[in-house]
């Protein structure tokens, strides 16, 4: 059979279930077919509401479907639709609608629901397959991120921090003032320290870093940001290696496996991955033996959860969504009017629990999680950043 076979027989489950308002999200292998990982599935696996299970069999019983099954914890039955294999089940006592990884995606201009890639990760059948996938449009996604950031960035850059000359003079003032707290307390003294900062944009902070006397090498896919970062550093007197790059390509420079005291990343910067695994292993593999990661991030309650305006504050979000958006790129309000319309970048938000979850698969050794409040007076009592200190075994 034709994948075609497969989509009209996906359509026809969609138009029954969407016009009697049953709950489903296809599984399994349709899930995977329906996101572009397999050609083909076996057969089409649908799970419906359970307490609805009776009710669909007798919607499909033109089809000719067998008995319903029933286990302690899941009923199912089977037929054929056009040739097509059809599986639906149910598991008993669990709610589709507030499954946190069911999705909704487009098939053919029509939508539907089904099972996200992470939630079919756990399947050992399934976790190199996805994995390899995940890694294909880990590399489309920085491509098209890359490009977006190449977009007249620098001019941006200046309209936000001024020329070169006058951020280095600035940064020199004061240095330890351009460093957030929240993580540089977690670094001091970094004089002689070699810190690795991931995803360093403009250089402002490796510029600081290394007037208190490290050792600075920024990691940026951002030529823009490179020369931006070069240009204030040559104004503050000092020497950082700015490598234009995508982090999960650095890990091919083998001279800098397990050289850094400290791996650095901060604000904005784990939603341009897709998988937090690959990221986390070349955090992993820069770090010396005893050596420190921090991650100083915006809390996923303020970025995934809940909007806000004035005192008034909604929940808005799906906090375990796992769906890939569609964004403007960050810079975009910084540059003149007539750039406006410009790329977008893709963006994966990223839960707590699943950023512990990579970090510890490691080995590294998490130290501190320390959430911070919202400092605007109608937002007490909110999370809106976060630091993570992970320290590699010795």
């Amino acid at each position: 059979m034709h994948s075609s076979d497969y989509e009209l027989t996906i359509g026809n489950i969609v138009a029954v279930f969407e016009q009697q308002s049953i709950p489903y999200q296809f599984v399994g292998e349709a899930a995977l077919f329906l996101q572009d990982v397999l050609s083909k599935p076996a057969e089409v696996t649908v799970e419906v509401q359970w307490d609805l299970l009776g009710t669909v069999h007798e919607t499909f019983l033109p089809y000719t479907p067998t008995a319903i099954e029933k286990t302690k914890d899941q009923g199912s039955f089977h037929f054929s639709m056009e040739k097509v294999p059809v599986s639906v089940q149910c598991n008993y006592n669990k709610a589709l609608r507030t499954d946190p990884y069911r999705i909704q995606i487009e098939m053919n201009g029509q939508h539907l629901w089904c099972q996200s890639l992470y939630a079919i990760l756990a399947d050992p059948r399934y976790e190199a397959l996805i994995n390899s996938h995940l890694f294909e449009l880990q590399m489309q996604m920085t491509e098209q991120n890359q490009a977006a950031w190449n977009q007249d960035n620098f001019q941006a850059l200046i309209n936000r921090h001024g020329e070169p000359g006058d951020v280095a003079a600035k940064i020199k003032q004061n240095p330890e003032g351009r460093l957030s707290n929240s993580f540089y307390r977690h670094m001091k003294p970094v004089e002689e320290k070699r810190i690795a900062h991931l995803m360093g944009s403009n250089g402002i902070k490796a510029v600081a870093l290394s007037l208190l006397g490290a050792d600075v090498t920024v990691v940026d896919f951002s030529k823009e940001n490179a020369a931006f970062a070069d240009a204030v550093a040559d104004q503050a007197d000092v020497d950082i290696r700015y490598v234009v790059s995508d982090v999960l390509s650095f890990t091919d420079k083998e001279e800098e496996d397990h050289a850094f005291d400290f791996v650095l990343m901060e604000l904005g910067v784990l939603h341009y991955y897709i998988s937090l695994d690959p990221l986390v292993e070349v955090i992993n593999r820069l770090l010396k033996p005893g050596g420190t990661f921090v991650l100083h991030e915006f809390h996923p309650i303020s970025t995934k959860l809940i909007t806000s305006k004035g005192k008034k504050h909604k929940v808005s979000g799906n906090y375990f969504d796992p769906t890939i958006e569609n964004r403007n790129v960050a810079f975009s309000k910084y540059s003149a009017d007539e750039k406006k319309e410009m790329m977008k970048v893709l963006q994966r938000k990223w839960t707590l629990g699943e950023l512990i979850t990579a970090v510890a698969k490691t080995g590294l050794i998490v130290k501190v999680l320390d959430e911070e409040p919202n400092q605007k007076v109608h937002d007490i009592g909110l999370p809106k950043l976060f630091t993570l200190v992970a320290q590699k075994p010795e």
